[in-house]
């Protein structure tokens, strides 16, 4: 039991909320377990008292890890140029990627990981594997900003490589030629989800008219993936918004003259709440930025 505690004071500069939590789950162990008991071994007793510590434990620390992060195997190839200006736009309405703060560390999704657009903002550490012609050391992380469309034209293993259901990237020229050489076209890799490093806030920019208000959010850490928003005006209780189309949000309420706040919530289940993030004298066109994933 001392080595229990031992691990769990160890957690305990991470999130003492969840520390506390651990050291309640402890004490109740025995009770729960003899609960309904005559008899039980005091060995069977600790090794059920670990069992469960340990199942708690892999429960606090994948919570945030995206998907448990194990590598996939995929493909990747490259667009864009080498100054990856041809990656600008693309389908999840970021426009200028320089300006947004993704630079050229991006990727444009197949079908399977786009997900109809929730996919963007969501991060990726990919590595060239099991080519080693091709294939440089190390890795990258690139941000999900654009879709790769499926070419059904074409074999999947001859060009239409983000066919469904593969699992590819199309990453910006820059950052494919840090993991491999740019006459390979075309590499074998593997990836896997990791958090999202941002600096500053998530930023807000709203566009449209009265009654149609359509907020970019951008700048997203930790998943990244924003899967829904709730919007609230000054004079107004929250109110969900509809994803118009990649990471636009919509809301047709008239919300002019109000400070606005928002509540993001991400692939993973969290949620950050921006209040007044846009003041009352916001107008169309403006980026305002709000609190942030940690």
């Amino acid at each position: 039991m001392c080595a229990l505690v031992a691990m769990a004071e160890q957690h305990r500069n991470r999130d003492n909320n969840k520390v506390q939590n651990l050291y309640q789950f402890i004490s109740k162990v025995p009770s729960f377990l003899t609960s309904g008991l005559r008899i039980i071994h005091p060995i069977m007793k600790m090794a059920s008292a670990v069992f469960f510590l340990v199942g708690l434990l892999a429960m606090v620390t994948s919570a945030h890890g995206y998907g448990g992060g194990g590598w996939v195997n995929a493909r990747a190839t490259f667009y864009g140029g080498g100054d990856a200006s041809g990656t600008m736009g693309g389908a999840c309405g970021y426009g200028n990627l320089y300006s947004q703060g993704y630079g050229t560390n991006t990727a444009a999704l197949s079908t399977a990981l786009f997900n109809n657009g929730l996919g963007c903002g969501s991060c990726y550490e990919i590595r060239c594997v099991n080519d080693p012609k091709w294939c440089l050391p190390g890795s990258v992380v690139v941000t999900a900003t654009n879709f790769c469309p499926p070419n059904n034209a074409l074999p999947n293993n001859a060009g239409g490589w983000c066919n469904p259901p593969q699992h590819h990237f199309d990453l910006s020229q820059p950052v494919f030629q840090h993991i491999a050489q740019y006459k390979a076209g075309v590499v074998p890799v593997s990836y896997r989800r990791v958090p999202c490093r941002r600096r500053g806030g998530i930023r807000f920019t709203i566009n449209g008219h009265s009654y149609f208000n359509l907020v970019l959010i951008t700048n997203v850490g930790g998943a990244g993936d924003v899967h829904s928003v709730s919007v609230k005006g000054s004079k107004t209780g929250w109110q969900a918004m509809s994803r118009n189309w990649g990471q636009n949000w919509q809301s047709n309420s008239y919300l002019n003259g109000q400070a606005l706040s928002f509540k993001v919530t991400t692939s993973d289940g969290r949620t950050v709440v921006s209040y007044n993030a846009a003041p009352a004298r916001w107008s169309f066109g403006q980026t305002f930025t709000g609190a942030q994933f940690r």
